[in-house]
Protein backbone atom coordinates (compact mmCIF):
# COMPACT_ATOMS: atom_id res chain seq x y z
CA UNK A 1 0.00 0.00 0.00
CA UNK A 2 1.02 3.46 -0.89
CA UNK A 3 2.42 6.36 2.15
CA UNK A 4 -0.98 8.40 2.17
CA UNK A 5 0.67 11.97 2.26
CA UNK A 6 0.78 14.73 -0.02
CA UNK A 7 3.42 16.15 -0.92
CA UNK A 8 2.44 19.95 1.43
CA UNK A 9 -0.34 22.14 0.20
CA UNK A 10 1.09 24.41 -2.63
CA UNK A 11 -0.09 28.21 -3.16
CA UNK A 12 -0.78 29.89 -5.99
CA UNK A 13 2.57 31.85 -6.67
CA UNK A 14 4.44 27.96 -5.75
CA UNK A 15 2.09 25.83 -7.79
CA UNK A 16 3.00 28.24 -11.20
CA UNK A 17 6.85 28.00 -9.95
CA UNK A 18 6.37 24.13 -9.76
CA UNK A 19 4.42 23.93 -13.39
CA UNK A 20 7.33 25.81 -15.13
CA UNK A 21 9.67 23.91 -13.71
CA UNK A 22 8.02 20.93 -15.11
CA UNK A 23 7.51 22.26 -17.90
CA UNK A 24 11.65 23.07 -18.32
CA UNK A 25 11.97 18.95 -17.10
CA UNK A 26 9.78 17.75 -20.08
CA UNK A 27 11.90 20.02 -22.67
CA UNK A 28 14.80 17.93 -21.39
CA UNK A 29 13.58 14.45 -21.60
CA UNK A 30 15.16 13.10 -18.92
CA UNK A 31 12.59 10.91 -17.09
CA UNK A 32 13.43 8.00 -17.55
CA UNK A 33 15.74 8.11 -20.17
CA UNK A 34 18.65 5.21 -20.82
CA UNK A 35 21.46 5.01 -18.51
CA UNK A 36 24.53 7.54 -19.59
CA UNK A 37 27.80 6.69 -18.42
CA UNK A 38 29.03 9.87 -17.82
CA UNK A 39 26.68 10.06 -14.76
CA UNK A 40 27.95 7.30 -13.94
CA UNK A 41 31.32 8.24 -13.70
CA UNK A 42 30.26 11.30 -11.73
CA UNK A 43 28.37 9.39 -8.56
CA UNK A 44 31.90 7.47 -8.44
CA UNK A 45 34.10 10.15 -7.82
CA UNK A 46 31.89 11.47 -5.46
CA UNK A 47 31.94 8.66 -3.40
CA UNK A 48 35.65 8.84 -3.82
CA UNK A 49 36.71 12.12 -3.23
CA UNK A 50 34.41 12.26 -0.42
CA UNK A 51 34.84 9.16 0.87
CA UNK A 52 30.81 8.69 1.57
CA UNK A 53 29.05 5.44 0.63
CA UNK A 54 25.90 6.88 -1.86
CA UNK A 55 26.86 9.15 -4.65
CA UNK A 56 23.25 10.47 -6.66
CA UNK A 57 22.70 12.48 -9.88
CA UNK A 58 19.22 12.69 -9.71
CA UNK A 59 15.85 14.52 -11.42
CA UNK A 60 12.61 15.02 -9.82
CA UNK A 61 9.47 15.37 -11.29
CA UNK A 62 5.70 16.35 -9.75
CA UNK A 63 5.88 12.67 -7.70
CA UNK A 64 9.83 11.14 -7.49
CA UNK A 65 13.14 11.81 -7.33
CA UNK A 66 14.40 9.72 -10.08
CA UNK A 67 18.04 8.50 -10.39
CA UNK A 68 19.98 9.07 -13.38
CA UNK A 69 22.79 7.47 -11.87
CA UNK A 70 23.02 6.08 -8.07
CA UNK A 71 26.04 3.97 -6.25
CA UNK A 72 25.53 2.69 -3.22
CA UNK A 73 21.61 2.30 -3.19
CA UNK A 74 19.66 -0.28 -4.52
CA UNK A 75 16.71 1.52 -5.67
CA UNK A 76 16.59 3.94 -8.70
CA UNK A 77 14.09 6.03 -7.33
CA UNK A 78 12.08 7.54 -4.17
CA UNK A 79 9.01 9.23 -3.63
CA UNK A 80 9.59 12.73 -3.48
CA UNK A 81 7.86 13.07 -0.47
CA UNK A 82 10.41 11.17 1.56
CA UNK A 83 13.41 12.69 -0.65
CA UNK A 84 15.76 15.34 1.40
CA UNK A 85 16.24 16.68 -2.37
CA UNK A 86 12.92 18.67 -2.54
CA UNK A 87 13.88 21.13 -0.66
CA UNK A 88 16.49 21.82 -2.86
CA UNK A 89 13.69 22.11 -5.63
CA UNK A 90 12.03 24.90 -3.95
CA UNK A 91 15.00 26.41 -2.35
CA UNK A 92 17.43 26.66 -5.45
CA UNK A 93 20.17 26.63 -3.09
CA UNK A 94 22.39 23.80 -1.92
CA UNK A 95 21.56 21.90 1.03
CA UNK A 96 24.51 20.25 3.98
CA UNK A 97 22.80 18.19 7.04
CA UNK A 98 25.89 17.04 9.63
CA UNK A 99 23.78 14.36 10.76
CA UNK A 100 20.39 13.87 9.83
CA UNK A 101 18.94 11.88 12.93
CA UNK A 102 19.16 15.32 14.96
CA UNK A 103 17.74 17.48 12.23
CA UNK A 104 13.87 17.98 12.95
CA UNK A 105 12.99 18.06 9.51
CA UNK A 106 14.10 14.68 8.81
CA UNK A 107 14.66 12.66 11.81
CA UNK A 108 11.70 10.57 11.30
CA UNK A 109 12.41 10.07 7.12
CA UNK A 110 12.16 6.19 6.36
CA UNK A 111 15.68 6.64 4.54
CA UNK A 112 17.02 7.67 8.09
CA UNK A 113 15.23 5.16 10.15
CA UNK A 114 15.28 2.58 7.87
CA UNK A 115 18.11 0.10 6.25
CA UNK A 116 19.74 2.96 4.25
CA UNK A 117 20.82 4.51 7.43
CA UNK A 118 21.22 8.05 5.94
CA UNK A 119 23.23 10.33 8.02
CA UNK A 120 24.98 13.12 6.42
CA UNK A 121 23.47 14.58 3.06
CA UNK A 122 25.40 16.96 0.82
CA UNK A 123 22.83 18.26 -2.11
CA UNK A 124 23.15 20.75 -4.97
CA UNK A 125 21.15 21.90 -7.48
CA UNK A 126 21.29 20.93 -11.15
CA UNK A 127 20.16 24.19 -12.37
CA UNK A 128 18.89 25.25 -16.10
CA UNK A 129 20.69 28.56 -17.16
CA UNK A 130 16.77 30.09 -16.57
CA UNK A 131 17.05 28.95 -12.83
CA UNK A 132 14.68 26.03 -13.00
CA UNK A 133 16.26 23.13 -10.44
CA UNK A 134 15.73 19.88 -12.85
CA UNK A 135 17.50 17.73 -9.67
CA UNK A 136 20.45 17.53 -7.33
CA UNK A 137 24.14 15.81 -7.00
CA UNK A 138 24.24 14.41 -4.07
CA UNK A 139 26.83 12.59 -1.84
CA UNK A 140 25.46 11.03 0.92
CA UNK A 141 26.74 8.83 3.57
CA UNK A 142 25.90 6.26 6.87
CA UNK A 143 28.20 8.08 9.36
CA UNK A 144 27.60 11.91 10.51
CA UNK A 145 30.39 14.66 8.73
CA UNK A 146 31.91 17.67 8.31
CA UNK A 147 31.64 19.19 4.94
CA UNK A 148 33.59 22.51 4.28
CA UNK A 149 33.94 25.46 1.79
CA UNK A 150 35.99 23.08 -0.68
CA UNK A 151 33.90 20.69 -0.38
CA UNK A 152 31.31 22.14 -1.56
CA UNK A 153 33.10 23.87 -4.38
CA UNK A 154 34.35 20.21 -5.60
CA UNK A 155 30.50 19.05 -5.52
CA UNK A 156 29.52 22.31 -7.74
CA UNK A 157 31.93 21.53 -9.95
CA UNK A 158 30.52 18.01 -10.16
CA UNK A 159 27.13 19.30 -10.70
CA UNK A 160 28.22 21.47 -13.20
CA UNK A 161 29.44 18.65 -15.26
CA UNK A 162 26.38 16.61 -15.03
CA UNK A 163 24.52 19.83 -16.51
CA UNK A 164 26.99 20.49 -19.33
CA UNK A 165 26.39 16.76 -19.93
CA UNK A 166 22.62 16.91 -19.72
CA UNK A 167 22.40 20.09 -22.30
CA UNK A 168 24.95 17.86 -24.67
CA UNK A 169 22.30 15.11 -24.26
CA UNK A 170 19.85 17.81 -26.06
CA UNK A 171 22.42 17.73 -29.06
CA UNK A 172 22.65 14.05 -29.77
CA UNK A 173 20.71 11.84 -32.63
CA UNK A 174 22.04 8.80 -32.10
CA UNK A 175 21.21 6.17 -29.06
CA UNK A 176 24.96 5.38 -28.41
CA UNK A 177 23.76 2.03 -27.15
CA UNK A 178 21.43 0.68 -29.56
CA UNK A 179 22.68 3.09 -32.79
CA UNK A 180 18.65 4.43 -33.36
CA UNK A 181 17.69 7.85 -33.13
CA UNK A 182 17.05 9.44 -29.93
CA UNK A 183 14.05 10.52 -28.35
CA UNK A 184 14.89 14.01 -29.50
CA UNK A 185 15.96 13.32 -32.92
CA UNK A 186 13.09 10.91 -33.38
CA UNK A 187 10.15 13.55 -32.55
CA UNK A 188 12.35 16.19 -34.97
CA UNK A 189 12.23 13.34 -37.78
CA UNK A 190 8.91 12.31 -36.95
CA UNK A 191 7.32 16.01 -37.40
CA UNK A 192 9.12 16.21 -40.63
CA UNK A 193 7.28 12.77 -41.81
CA UNK A 194 4.10 13.87 -40.29
CA UNK A 195 4.04 16.81 -42.21
CA UNK A 196 4.74 15.15 -45.38
CA UNK A 197 1.82 12.57 -44.84
CA UNK A 198 -1.22 15.71 -43.71
CA UNK A 199 -0.13 17.40 -46.67
CA UNK A 200 -0.53 14.13 -49.60
CA UNK A 201 -3.13 12.81 -47.09
CA UNK A 202 -1.47 9.27 -46.79
CA UNK A 203 -1.96 7.09 -43.81
CA UNK A 204 1.22 7.33 -41.10
CA UNK A 205 1.13 5.04 -37.86
CA UNK A 206 3.20 5.10 -34.66
CA UNK A 207 4.35 1.86 -32.72
CA UNK A 208 5.90 2.02 -28.75
CA UNK A 209 7.73 -1.27 -27.92
CA UNK A 210 8.31 -1.77 -23.99
CA UNK A 211 10.46 -4.88 -23.48
CA UNK A 212 8.33 -6.92 -21.00
CA UNK A 213 9.85 -7.76 -17.52
CA UNK A 214 13.53 -5.91 -18.31
CA UNK A 215 13.92 -5.20 -14.40
CA UNK A 216 14.28 -8.39 -14.06
CA UNK A 217 17.07 -9.34 -16.45
CA UNK A 218 18.88 -6.42 -15.23
CA UNK A 219 18.69 -7.51 -11.97
CA UNK A 220 19.15 -11.22 -12.82
CA UNK A 221 22.08 -10.78 -14.74
CA UNK A 222 23.51 -7.38 -14.56
CA UNK A 223 22.93 -4.17 -16.93
CA UNK A 224 25.69 -5.65 -19.14
CA UNK A 225 22.83 -8.26 -19.96
CA UNK A 226 20.14 -5.85 -20.37
CA UNK A 227 22.36 -3.77 -22.38
CA UNK A 228 22.96 -7.06 -25.02
CA UNK A 229 18.99 -7.39 -24.94
CA UNK A 230 18.69 -3.85 -25.62
CA UNK A 231 21.18 -3.73 -28.52
CA UNK A 232 19.52 -7.72 -29.70
CA UNK A 233 15.81 -6.02 -29.63
CA UNK A 234 16.52 -2.90 -31.67
CA UNK A 235 18.16 -5.25 -33.90
CA UNK A 236 15.24 -7.70 -34.56
CA UNK A 237 13.34 -4.33 -34.80
CA UNK A 238 15.64 -3.24 -37.79
CA UNK A 239 15.47 -6.25 -39.36
CA UNK A 240 11.76 -6.15 -39.49
CA UNK A 241 10.99 -2.34 -41.11
CA UNK A 242 11.38 -0.98 -44.38
CA UNK A 243 13.94 1.53 -44.82
CA UNK A 244 12.45 4.44 -44.27
CA UNK A 245 10.63 3.62 -41.40
CA UNK A 246 11.59 5.49 -38.54
CA UNK A 247 13.29 4.17 -34.95
CA UNK A 248 13.65 5.73 -31.76
CA UNK A 249 14.78 4.97 -27.91
CA UNK A 250 12.02 6.85 -25.54
CA UNK A 251 13.72 5.22 -22.14
CA UNK A 252 15.51 3.09 -20.94
CA UNK A 253 13.48 -0.13 -22.33
CA UNK A 254 10.82 2.21 -24.78
CA UNK A 255 11.32 2.20 -28.36
CA UNK A 256 9.09 3.98 -30.63
CA UNK A 257 8.62 3.57 -35.18
CA UNK A 258 6.81 5.90 -36.82
CA UNK A 259 5.82 3.90 -40.31
CA UNK A 260 4.76 6.16 -43.60
CA UNK A 261 2.25 4.52 -45.66
CA UNK A 262 0.66 2.53 -42.62
CA UNK A 263 -3.27 2.16 -42.04
CA UNK A 264 -4.51 0.90 -38.54
CA UNK A 265 -4.64 -2.77 -40.24
CA UNK A 266 -1.29 -2.58 -41.36
CA UNK A 267 0.23 -1.17 -38.32
CA UNK A 268 -1.30 -4.19 -36.48
CA UNK A 269 0.53 -6.22 -38.56
CA UNK A 270 3.66 -4.51 -38.15
CA UNK A 271 3.22 -5.02 -34.62
CA UNK A 272 2.60 -8.34 -34.88
CA UNK A 273 5.62 -8.94 -37.09
CA UNK A 274 7.77 -6.80 -34.35
CA UNK A 275 6.59 -8.93 -31.48
CA UNK A 276 7.58 -12.11 -32.97
CA UNK A 277 10.62 -11.45 -34.07
CA UNK A 278 11.44 -10.21 -30.40
CA UNK A 279 10.23 -13.29 -29.06
CA UNK A 280 12.02 -15.27 -31.63
CA UNK A 281 15.17 -14.11 -30.83
CA UNK A 282 17.51 -15.23 -27.94
CA UNK A 283 20.62 -13.00 -26.29
CA UNK A 284 23.55 -14.58 -25.62
CA UNK A 285 26.93 -13.74 -23.72
CA UNK A 286 29.28 -14.37 -20.81
CA UNK A 287 25.88 -14.24 -18.63
CA UNK A 288 24.43 -16.93 -20.50
CA UNK A 289 21.23 -16.95 -22.34
CA UNK A 290 18.14 -14.59 -22.24
CA UNK A 291 14.92 -14.71 -24.30
CA UNK A 292 12.74 -11.74 -23.77
CA UNK A 293 9.04 -10.44 -24.96
CA UNK A 294 7.87 -7.16 -25.64
CA UNK A 295 4.49 -5.13 -25.64
CA UNK A 296 3.17 -2.84 -27.89
CA UNK A 297 1.08 -0.20 -28.53
CA UNK A 298 0.02 1.70 -31.78
CA UNK A 299 -2.05 4.50 -33.54
CA UNK A 300 -2.28 6.12 -36.42
CA UNK A 301 -2.52 9.51 -37.79
CA UNK A 302 -6.14 11.22 -37.80
CA UNK A 303 -7.94 14.68 -37.48
CA UNK A 304 -7.39 14.70 -33.87
CA UNK A 305 -3.84 13.22 -34.07
CA UNK A 306 -1.56 15.12 -35.95
CA UNK A 307 1.76 15.43 -34.24
CA UNK A 308 4.43 13.70 -32.60
CA UNK A 309 3.64 14.07 -29.03
CA UNK A 310 -0.46 13.07 -29.45
CA UNK A 311 0.99 10.20 -31.48
CA UNK A 312 3.47 8.68 -29.08
CA UNK A 313 1.26 9.58 -25.55
CA UNK A 314 -1.90 7.53 -27.79
CA UNK A 315 0.73 4.32 -28.63
CA UNK A 316 2.00 4.84 -25.46
CA UNK A 317 -1.44 4.32 -23.38
CA UNK A 318 -1.80 1.02 -25.74
CA UNK A 319 1.00 -0.25 -25.27
CA UNK A 320 0.55 0.01 -21.03
CA UNK A 321 -2.83 -1.83 -21.65
CA UNK A 322 -0.90 -5.01 -23.76
CA UNK A 323 0.86 -4.94 -20.63
CA UNK A 324 -1.86 -5.00 -17.91
CA UNK A 325 -3.25 -7.51 -20.37
CA UNK A 326 -0.48 -10.13 -19.76
CA UNK A 327 2.36 -8.55 -21.74
CA UNK A 328 3.87 -10.35 -25.15
CA UNK A 329 0.57 -8.91 -27.30
CA UNK A 330 -0.47 -5.76 -29.32
CA UNK A 331 -2.72 -3.25 -28.49
CA UNK A 332 -4.64 -0.55 -30.98
CA UNK A 333 -5.42 2.58 -29.70
CA UNK A 334 -8.37 2.69 -31.16
CA UNK A 335 -9.55 -0.47 -30.15
CA UNK A 336 -8.94 0.64 -26.47
CA UNK A 337 -11.61 0.38 -23.89
CA UNK A 338 -12.21 3.69 -22.75
CA UNK A 339 -9.69 5.80 -25.47
CA UNK A 340 -12.78 6.63 -27.69
CA UNK A 341 -10.58 7.91 -30.20
CA UNK A 342 -9.98 11.38 -28.68
CA UNK A 343 -6.52 13.27 -28.90
CA UNK A 344 -3.99 12.26 -26.05
CA UNK A 345 -1.76 14.75 -25.87
CA UNK A 346 2.25 14.38 -23.95
CA UNK A 347 2.31 16.33 -20.42
CA UNK A 348 4.48 16.51 -17.11
CA UNK A 349 2.06 17.82 -14.54
CA UNK A 350 1.79 17.44 -10.68
CA UNK A 351 -1.53 15.62 -9.44
CA UNK A 352 -3.58 13.81 -6.80
CA UNK A 353 -5.25 10.73 -6.61
CA UNK A 354 -8.13 11.12 -4.03
CA UNK A 355 -10.14 7.74 -2.49
CA UNK A 356 -11.79 6.64 0.69
CA UNK A 357 -13.68 9.05 0.89
CA UNK A 358 -11.05 11.88 -0.01
CA UNK A 359 -9.35 10.77 3.18
CA UNK A 360 -6.78 8.95 1.41
CA UNK A 361 -4.06 10.68 -0.84
CA UNK A 362 -1.50 9.58 -3.32
CA UNK A 363 0.43 12.06 -5.33
CA UNK A 364 1.18 11.24 -9.06
CA UNK A 365 2.62 12.96 -12.43
CA UNK A 366 0.04 13.30 -15.05
CA UNK A 367 2.23 12.31 -18.25
CA UNK A 368 -0.21 12.57 -21.27
CA UNK A 369 -4.38 14.09 -21.05
CA UNK A 370 -6.62 14.05 -23.30
CA UNK A 371 -10.77 15.18 -22.96
CA UNK A 372 -11.64 11.52 -22.00
CA UNK A 373 -8.51 10.21 -20.77
CA UNK A 374 -4.82 10.29 -18.87
CA UNK A 375 -1.39 8.18 -18.11
CA UNK A 376 -0.46 8.60 -14.90
CA UNK A 377 2.82 7.75 -12.52
CA UNK A 378 3.56 6.51 -9.21
CA UNK A 379 5.67 5.44 -7.43
CA UNK A 380 3.86 1.84 -6.70
CA UNK A 381 0.43 1.39 -7.98
CA UNK A 382 -0.79 -1.10 -5.46
CA UNK A 383 -3.41 -0.22 -3.43
CA UNK A 384 -4.82 1.99 -5.98
CA UNK A 385 -8.71 1.30 -6.11
CA UNK A 386 -10.43 0.79 -9.49
CA UNK A 387 -12.53 4.49 -9.16
CA UNK A 388 -10.88 7.58 -7.68
CA UNK A 389 -10.95 11.41 -8.19
CA UNK A 390 -8.33 13.07 -9.75
CA UNK A 391 -6.97 16.78 -9.00
CA UNK A 392 -4.37 18.81 -11.08
CA UNK A 393 -2.95 21.05 -8.58
CA UNK A 394 -3.48 24.67 -9.13
CA UNK A 395 -5.20 24.51 -12.10
CA UNK A 396 -8.86 23.94 -10.74
CA UNK A 397 -9.09 20.18 -12.97
CA UNK A 398 -10.81 17.37 -10.94
CA UNK A 399 -12.64 14.40 -12.31
CA UNK A 400 -13.77 11.25 -11.57
CA UNK A 401 -11.41 8.29 -13.23
CA UNK A 402 -11.95 4.78 -13.43
CA UNK A 403 -8.65 2.44 -14.37
CA UNK A 404 -8.36 0.62 -17.53
CA UNK A 405 -4.99 -0.64 -17.59
CA UNK A 406 -2.08 -0.39 -14.86
CA UNK A 407 1.22 -1.81 -14.24
CA UNK A 408 3.59 -1.65 -10.98
CA UNK A 409 3.91 2.43 -11.44
CA UNK A 410 2.00 3.32 -14.36
CA UNK A 411 -2.15 4.09 -14.48
CA UNK A 412 -4.18 4.87 -17.57
CA UNK A 413 -7.23 6.14 -16.91
CA UNK A 414 -10.65 7.15 -18.15
CA UNK A 415 -12.76 10.07 -17.44
CA UNK A 416 -16.28 9.17 -16.02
Amino acid sequence: MNTLRTFGKLTAERAQRERARLEALDQFDLLDAPRDSSFERIVRLIKEIFSVDIGIVSVIDAHRQSYQACVGLPNSEVPREESFCTLIVDSGVPMIIQDASKDARFANNPSVTGEAHVRFYAGMPLQTREGFVLGTVCAIDRRPKSFGARDLAILQELAGLAMERIELLQSAATDGLTGVLTRKAFKSESEKLIAQALRHQHDLACLVLDVDHFKKVNDTYGHSAGDEVLKAVSGACRGSLRAGDLIGRLGGEEFAFLLPHVDKAAAAAVAEKLRNAIAGSLVNGDFGSVSVTASIGSTNLSIVSRDTDTLIAQADAAMYAAKSGGRNRCVSWHDLKGANGGERRRVLKSASILFNERRSVIDCTVKSLGSDGAGLVLSNTSGIPPEFDLVIRGEGFETRCRVIAQDRQNVEVSFR
